[in-house]
């Protein structure tokens, strides 16, 4: 299979530059700039390097650099932002600061030809986000693109295979970044594009039937898109050998836990057990009120609800989980801060009851999940269904967490979910929020003290940026009457109207 890599130097869109690529039939994989040696690159035959962008500053030498030795090594590399001054900067070149001049946001680039900018307009809006810039570029360089403000805006050594630019052809604010990415994929690379969804189910399938060849393997289910793909792709590759634990952790949407128990029994008679935990999990919740220790502690619950299903059923061999590509990148990966830890990542703790865990789904973005699951025969309602964090509810109820407060979000959510379904367009996420803010109000002629609920709708093609969806208002005052009405212990209803960046899709 022909990959193409991804040298992440700690940019915030590594993970979209690769979800790029693969949109064009070529896979793509992401590894931190101090996780992977020149020869390794090398043994494993990329067909092209792309370099990410990064906050620091090149000729800064506690900045994340690489061996030059790459641009020696016969495989083309695209450097973008970052990346672009990195090739300057290792080629001899010189970098220095914008000062006053920094771009930042769409700005107008003037390209000059050559084969990354086939089919691309001499004029046309790109996405700048830079404080640096390349004064001089390296000898055998060749500058293709300037703007306004910027006199290297790309630069090119053609007889070394060797681009870059300063400009993100990856956001979709870069009119013509696909056109750019498909030249260096194919016109530069010589890449294929063969890369499909249904040669990793069959890939997948024959790879678990032998390693897995009599093992006993237990399947965390939660329920969610990745987590059901993953049981019903393991389910399709080992059969019987694999049982599926659902745990209700009391912190579902409503009605949630049997519209999954209901599912899975049904449509694919999987060899399913739900385990109710409500009251062991709001236990150790009890008093949590920080994020990452929410995280932690679910994940823990998680495992040793696993472990003894296991004892009880015999000792199982094998742990499935959900993860998928998103999660183990957002989860921390070399020098890379953690935006958040995933339940089924970085919570897990570090002694376990199991031979191994398999993620059959982690080199997967959310999207090819979907696609894969669909190619499997899930329906689309649960395929497609907006995605909900594996710690549920606890992470949409911000301080402490009870059972009184569960109960009360549940049906905010709900209400909010219906109201928004009635309307017929649905965003790409939508729910609602219990803040630990409380207010004053009041109903009929009483005065009230109660919680203040936060509604987020989101749009997205991707989930690693995301706009705030505009909700019509007759849509919002429906959710916000139903929900004051109904939901006894809320009296106030906001909407959030912020993008991701700079804040997350959820609350914590």
């Amino acid at each position: 299979m022909e990959k193409i890599l991804v040298l992440d130097f700690g940019g915030q869109y590594d993970l979209l530059i690769a979800r790029r690529v693969r949109e064009q039939g070529v896979f793509a994989e992401i590894y931190p700039y101090n996780k992977i040696s020149l020869a390794e690159i090398k043994e494993r035959g990329y067909k092209g390097v792309i370099f990410t962008g990064g906050p620091n500053s090149v000729y800064d030498e506690t900045s994340p650099h690489y061996d030059k030795g790459i641009l020696d090594a016969g495989i083309p590399v695209l450097g973008i932002c970052y990346g672009h001054q990195l090739i300057a900067y290792m080629a001899g070149g010189q970098i220095c600061s914008a000062g006053n001049i920094s771009e930042y946001g769409k700005t107008v680039v003037y390209t000059g030809g050559g084969k990354l900018f086939d089919k691309v307009p001499s004029q046309s809006v790109c996405w700048m986000s830079h404080t640096d810039y390349v004064k001089a570029v390296p000898d055998g360089f060749d500058v293709t693109a300037h703007t306004d403000n910027c006199p290297c805006a790309a630069m090119v050594d053609v007889s070394r295979r060797i681009y870059g630019v300063q400009f993100h052809p990856e956001v979709t604010h870069t009119e013509y970044g696909k056109t750019m990415l498909h030249n260096f994929l194919f016109s530069i690379c010589g890449c294929a594009g063969d890369w499909r969804t249904d040669d990793f189910i069959e890939r997948s399938i024959v790879k678990y039937r032998s390693e897995l060849q009599g093992k006993r393997v237990l399947c965390a289910l939660s329920g969610g898109v990745d987590s059901s793909v993953a049981a019903v792709l393991m389910h399709r590759a080992i059969g019987d050998a694999l049982t599926c634990v659902f745990v209700d952790h009391g912190l579902l949407r409503k009605n949630e836990g049997d519209d999954v128990e209901r599912v899975f029994r049904d449509k694919f008679n999987m060899k399913l057990i739900r385990v109710n935990a409500e009251d062991r999990f709001l236990s150790a919740l009890s008093g949590v009120k920080e994020p990452e220790k929410k995280r932690k502690i679910i994940g823990e619950q998680f495992i040793r609800v696993f472990e003894e299903q296991s004892r009880v059923l015999g000792k199982m061999d094998v742990l499935v989980q959900g993860t998928i590509y998103p999660d183990v990148v957002e989860s921390g990966k070399g020098d890379a801060s953690t935006i958040k830890s995933h339940h089924n990542v970085g919570g897990l703790p570090s002694v376990m009851d199991f031979e191994g865990i398999v993620e059959p789904l982690r080199e997967l973005f959310k999207d090819e999940v979907r696609a894969v699951g669909l190619k499997l025969g899930i329906p689309e309602a649960l395929v497609m269904r907006q995605p909900f964090p594996g710690p549920g509810l606890a992470v949409r109820i911000i301080g402490d967490i009870t059972k009184e407060k569960a109960d009360t979000l549940r049906e905010a959510d709900a209400i909010f979910r219906e109201e928004l379904e009635k309307a017929g367009d649905r965003p790409s996420q939508y729910f609602a929020v219990l803040t630990d803010t409380q207010s004053v109000g009041v109903m009929g002629d009483a005065r009230t003290y109660g919680y203040t609920v936060a509604l987020r709708a989101v749009t997205t093609d991707d989930f690693m940026t995301a706009d705030w969806t505009r909700i019509p208002y007759e849509v919002i005052d429906s959710a916000s009457r139903r929900i004051t009405n109904e939901v006894r212990t809320i009296n106030r209803v906001v909407y959030d109207v912020t993008s991701k960046p700079p804040a997350t899709v959820e609350w914590e």
